[in-house]
C-alpha cells in the first residue's frame, strides 16, 4: 500500500519505518525542514534503540521517504496517518491545534478517495470533529473514511512494540475502511479488535490511566513498607504472580513522567469534568504522582537535616531508560528542589543531557561521565535506571565520593553488591535502609 503519515515524533517515524519493512510504500510529512533533512540522509532526530537502522535499511530499498510537501506527500495515498501531537492544555484538556492543521492540509492537497486514519492520542469525540474539518474544508468531489488507529507504543522499545504489540485497535463506522487497515498490519500476525470510533479514542486513554494508576498504587504501598518494616520488591512480586494482577508496571519508584500518562491521564479527568463526571481515583492518582517525585529529596533532607551547600551526583535525567526524552520527567522537579535549597546538582545521563539542558540550562552542571559526577559528591541520586547504573563497581564508586551515600529512586542496585562495601549508606524506595559504618 501507498502510506503517507503526517507527523515524524516519536509515533510518526516508528510507524513509517516500521511500516516500510513490512512492505509498504510510506512517505512521512514534517513541517520541519531541518528534521526532513536530517531524516533523508539517515539520522534520526530522536535516541530510540533499532530506529536508525530500520530508517537508513528501507530509505535505501526505496520504500521510505521523508518531504516537507503536503502536495507530494497526500498524493494517490490509500491511507493517510496523522501522527501530530496533541499536547496539553494549562485546563489539561488536549491541544488540537496541529490535528486541526493536519485535516486543513488533507482537505486542501487531497487527490483521490482515501482512509485517514487518525493515531494521534485524541479525546472522545475528536475523530468525528476532524471529519467534519475535511468535508467542510473540501470542496472536492472526493470520498474519504476516518478510522481511530491509537498508538500503544513504548520509548525505548519503540520498534518492538510497533512491529509485535499485543493488540491492534480499529475503530470505524465504516466496515470496509475498517478492515483496509487491517490488510495494512496483516503481517504482524497480531490480534486485532474492530470497535467504534468512540470506544477506540476511549481506549487509548483508558489505558494509559489504568497504568499509571498501577505505579500510584505501588509507590504508595513502597513508601507503607518502609514504616512497616516490609519490603516491596517482594510485595509486588507477590502480587504479581496473581494473574488478575500481572507482574507489569509494578516498579516502585519516584513517579512516572514522558510523554504520554501525565498528559493522558489529566485529559481523561478533563474529559470527565465537562461531561459533569469527577474521577476521584486519577484525581488521586496525578496527586500521588507529584509527591512521590520528591520522595529523593525529602531522605535526603531527612538524613542530612539540611542540604545548602551539599554535591549531590543526579545519575540519570531521561524519564526513563533508552530515550533522550526529557517530558515530565521526574529529574526536572528533583533538580529544581534541590538548586533551591542551595544544593550544587552535577548530573550525567547518557544520552539525554542535550535535551535536559533545554529545559534546566545552567542550573545544574552536566558531565559527560558517572565518574565525573560523583566525584567528591555528599550523596548520589539515582534517578533513571539506566543498564550502566546497574553495573555500577560501588566499591571503586564510593572511593570517590566525599560519602558514600546513595539514594536509589529506581532500586537498581543489587543488595549483594551493597554488602560488599566496607561503607555505605543506601537508601531504596519500599525497602529497608542499609547502613555499614566503616571501621572508626
Amino acid at each position: 500500500m501507498k502510506v503517507a503519515i503526517i507527523g515524524t515524533g516519536y509515533v510518526g517515524l516508528s510507524t513509517g519505518v516500521c511500516l516500510a519493512e513490512i512492505g509498504h510504500h510510506v512517505i512521512c510529512i514534517d513541517i520541519s525542514e531541518q528534521k526532513i533533512n536530517k531524516l533523508r540522509e539517515g539520522i534520526s532526530p530522536i535516541y530510540e534503540p533499532g530506529l536508525e537502522k530500520l530508517l537508513l535499511k528501507n530509505s535505501s530499498a526505496g520504500r521510505l521517504q521523508f518531504t516537507t510537501s503536503h502536495h507530494d506527500g497526500l498524493k494517490d495515498a490509500e491511507i493517510i496517518i496523522i501522527a501530530v501531537g496533541t499536547p496539553q492544555r494549562e485546563d489539561g484538556g488536549a491541544d488540537l491545534t496541529y490535528l486541526e492543521q493536519a485535516a486543513y492540509d488533507i482537505s486542501t492537497y487531497l487527490t483521490s478517495d482515501t482512509i485517514v486514519v487518525i493515531k494521534s492520542t485524541v479525546p472522545v469525540g475528536t475523530s468525528e470533529y476532524i471529519k467534519r474539518t475535511i468535508e467542510n474544508s473540501n470542496d472536492k468531489e472526493i470520498n474519504f473514511e476516518i478510522v481511530s488507529n491509537p498508538e500503544f507504543l513504548r520509548q525505548g522499545s519503540a520498534i518492538f512494540d510497533t512491529m509485535k504489540p499485543d493488540r491492534i485497535i480499529i475503530g470505524s463506522e465504516n466496515i470496509k475502511a475498517a478492515k483496509k487497515v487491517r490488510d495494512m498490519y496483516s503481517s504482524l500476525k497480531v490480534p486485532i479488535l474492530f470497535t467504534s470510533i468512540r470506544s477506540a479514542e476511549m481506549i487509548k486513554y483508558a489505558s494509559n490511566a489504568f497504568l499509571a494508576n498501577k505505579i500510584s498504587f505501588i509507590n504508595e504501598i513502597a513508601n507503607i513498607c518502609e514504616a512497616v518494616g516490609a519490603d516491596v520488591e517482594d510485595v509486588a512480586k507477590g502480587m504479581g504472580k496473581d494473574k488478575r494482577i500481572g507482574e507489569a508496571f509494578l516498579r516502585p519508584g519516584i513517579g512516572y513522567g514522558g510523554s504520554c500518562f501525565p498528559k493522558d491521564v489529566k485529559a481523561l479527568v478533563h474529559t470527565a469534568k465537562i461531561n459533569g463526571k469527577k474521577f476521584k481515583l486519577l484525581n488521586e492518582t496525578i496527586a500521588i504522582n507529584e509527591t512521590q517525585q520528591e520522595l529523593l529529596v525529602k531522605k535526603a533532607l531527612k538524613r542530612f537535616g539540611k542540604l545548602k551547600g551539599k554535591k549531590i551526583a543526579m545519575l540519570g535525567l531521561a524519564f526513563k531508560p533508552e530515550t533522550d526524552d526529557m517530558r515530565e520527567a521526574p529529574s526536572i522537579k528533583i533538580a529544581n528542589s534541590l538548586t533551591k535549597l542551595g544544593v550544587k546538582v552535577v548530573a550525567y545521563d547518557p544520552v539525554a543531557k542535550e535535551n535536559a539542558h533545554k529545559i534546566l540550562g545552567d542550573t545544574i552542571q552536566f558531565v559527560d561521565s558517572v565518574y565525573e559526577a560523583i566525584t567528591d559528591a555528599d550523596a548520589m541520586f539515582i534517578v533513571t535506571e539506566w543498564e550502566e547504573f546497574k553495573q555500577l563497581d560501588l566499591v571503586e564508586i564510593l572511593q570517590k565520593m566525599k560519602h558514600p551515600i546513595i539514594f536509589d529512586g529506581r532500586n537498581c542496585i543489587e543488595e549483594e553488591k551493597i554488602m560488599q562495601c566496607k561503607a555505605i549508606e543506601y537508601y531504596p524506595v519500599g525497602r529497608p535502609e542499609i547502613v555499614i559504618e566503616g571501621p572508626k
